[in-house]
């Protein structure tokens, strides 16, 4: 049996991750990942509040060659065992792509092995193949982290079609301010879901908005599908009028009581925002499954790893007799094993890219008809 090797290198925003897999071809179900690291600057940035560009690509720099050649040993493998090179053009930030992108044109020519340009949305989706190989289609999938939260309709895979996005802050954003707001750590994800737990997520009526006309702006996503028609824009997110709901309460707050919220009014209103959040991706996530008659429920992305998320997705999942499925938590969150997965299917299919390949910071995903 042919077996293609392929090197994977993900530097889209603040981890620095490079994965080797395997693919067997039609016979293997899902390629097989013989190493994948990673080299999170959590740390670094934490001081800060929130990943800071220009330090992040800085970073990325210093660790790329090293997690490379820690990558290439723990699968014990060689540079000219290598039968390819993918990396992610984007979406994510420039600074961070170009450090990825330059060192994969360079090792491809150096090499002369042939180069896969992978989108990075496309990588966590196949996250979900990776971990669910029998993953049932025609599946809807949630991509949602801290810098996307979009809806994709697979018809087969391989083929992604743009149901609808945030019109302005992504879920994981929305986490990582409102954490700020409330004097949390950063990532705010975590600390989030950690507090909610203690809390009462009914104490507190935070609104998210419920985009059900279309969008104003040019590129909103327009999908019609035989038996499907759908208005624009009619499955987008919003989630920055969430956020300074949140702000005005503890405003108000602390204007009638003359203090902070204690430990107790923190955790109930850590659960309020994650119910008003949740809720508002699961309500356009089901919807979208009825309406193209979804096989199975994907929900990937660093948010996918949310405990309240996975809960109330899975019972509401069995409820409607759809299967939610998640990644594991090692790939929720940025990697390149969902990379190199993203690549090989790439790779089958004969899309390769040339060696003028650029970084783009906003590179869509739509494929099979999306617009």
């Amino acid at each position: 049996m042919n077996q293609t090797t392929l090197l994977a290198i993900e530097t889209s925003c603040d981890e620095t991750a490079a994965a080797v897999a395997v693919d067997g071809g039609q016979d293997r179900p899902a390629p097989e990942v013989r190493s994948s690291v990673v080299a999170s600057q959590v740390e670094i940035h934490r001081e800060w509040g929130g990943v800071v560009p220009e330090l992040a690509s800085r970073q990325h720099l210093r660790d790329l060659c090293g997690v490379v050649e820690r990558t290439l040993s723990d699968a014990h493998v060689g540079w000219t065992d290598l039968d390819a090179i993918a990396v992610t053009q984007g979406p994510g930030l420039v600074g961070s792509l170009l450090v990825g992108v330059a060192f994969a044109k360079s090792l491809a020519l150096a090499l002369e092995r042939p180069l896969v340009a992978v989108n990075h949305l496309a990588g966590h989706i196949e996250s979900l193949f990776l971990c669910h190989p029998d993953l049932a289609l025609p599946a809807v999938v949630l991509v949602v982290s801290g810098g996307h939260s979009s809806l994709y309709h697979l018809p087969e895979a391989g083929t992604y079609r743009l149901l609808g996005r945030t019109r302005d802050d992504a879920a994981g954003e929305a986490f990582d301010k409102v954490a700020k707001l409330l004097g949390l750590s950063y990532p705010g994800g975590p600390v989030i879901d950690r507090l909610a737990r203690a809390g009462d997520e009914r104490s507190i009526r935070f609104p998210v908005a419920r985009m059900t006309h279309p969008d104003r702006a040019p590129g909103a996503p327009t999908v019609q599908p035989p038996g499907f028609p759908m208005t624009p824009g009619r499955l987008d997110f919003s989630f920055s009028g969430v956020k300074t709901s949140v702000a005005r309460y503890v405003q108000r707050h602390t204007a009638e009581h003359g203090r902070g919220l204690n430990e107790r009014e923190l955790a109930d209103v850590c659960a309020s925002f994650q119910r008003a959040v949740v809720d508002a991706l699961l309500d356009g996530t089901f919807e979208a499954a009825r309406r193209f008659g979804a096989r199975s429920v994907g929900i990937a992305g660093g948010v996918s790893a949310n405990s309240r998320l996975r809960e109330v997705a899975t019972a509401e999942g069995h409820e409607r007799g759809v299967p939610v499925l998640f990644p594991t938590l090692h790939l929720a969150t940025d990697n390149a094993a969902m990379i190199a997965a993203a690549g090989l299917r790439q790779l089958r299919a004969g899309a390769t890219a040339s060696r003028e390949l650029k970084a783009l910071p906003t590179l869509p995903l739509a494929t099979g008809g999306a617009s």
